[in-house]
């Protein structure tokens, strides 16, 4: 059975409204809209971050797994692994999550609180976006052809299938739900 909404429909673009305003809502509930939270992350205080974002991977791509096998997805694709360019993006990506704060969902889901500071950085974010997309000629053709491994996924390259690999992933996301301390130590004696 093919659900019978495109992400460029009408009604696909106003759902994705609606999840992307759901997503920032409980974004903000998470408190990783709070930039302590963030920072404490990598001062290695606070893994509000780390269990959000590692219970969104598991979730979402058991989401996508089931809905692919189900047929749902028609517009599923999947990008050209390129190396150096993820490598250069995570560096990037991380220096920029340190200096601002947020990542980039939270500092749009930030903005929306009224955040001054987050709203700065997201003029940062789309003068780098503009940056980059004035750039990707050059990018592409210099850096994302290095390392590239063509439209690949973890379970092609490993010989794994991906049901192992999600089962994987949530005995990592239990594991650390329960070695990592509940909690946050410089924000629980905070009023």
């Amino acid at each position: 059975m093919n659900l019978p909404i495109s992400t460029s429909s009408g009604a696909g673009l106003a759902l994705a409204a609606v999840f992307g305003l759901v997503f920032g809502i409980l974004l903000n509930r998470g408190r990783v809209t709070d930039y302590n939270v963030i920072v404490n992350l990598f001062r290695f205080k606070d893994w509000t971050v780390l269990k959000i974002m590692f219970t969104a991977i598991v979730v979402g791509g058991i989401g996508v797994f089931a809905m692919t096998g189900a047929g749902w997805l028609q517009e599923y694709h999947i990008k050209d692994a390129n190396l150096l360019g993820v490598a250069l993006g995570a560096a990037l990506f991380g220096a920029g999550m340190v200096l601002y704060g947020y990542c980039p969902g939270t500092g749009v889901a930030a903005v929306a609180t009224g955040s001054l500071h987050a709203l700065m950085g997201f003029a940062g974010m789309i003068v780098g976006g503009v940056a980059y997309a004035l750039s990707y000629g050059w990018v592409k053709e210099n850096l994302l052809s290095v390392g590239a491994l063509g439209k690949v996924r973890l379970p092609e390259v490993t010989h794994v299938p991906d049901i192992a690999w999600f089962a994987l992933l949530a005995v990592v996301w239990v594991v650390l739900y329960r070695l990592l301390p509940k909690g946050s130590t410089p924000l629980a004696s905070k009023g």
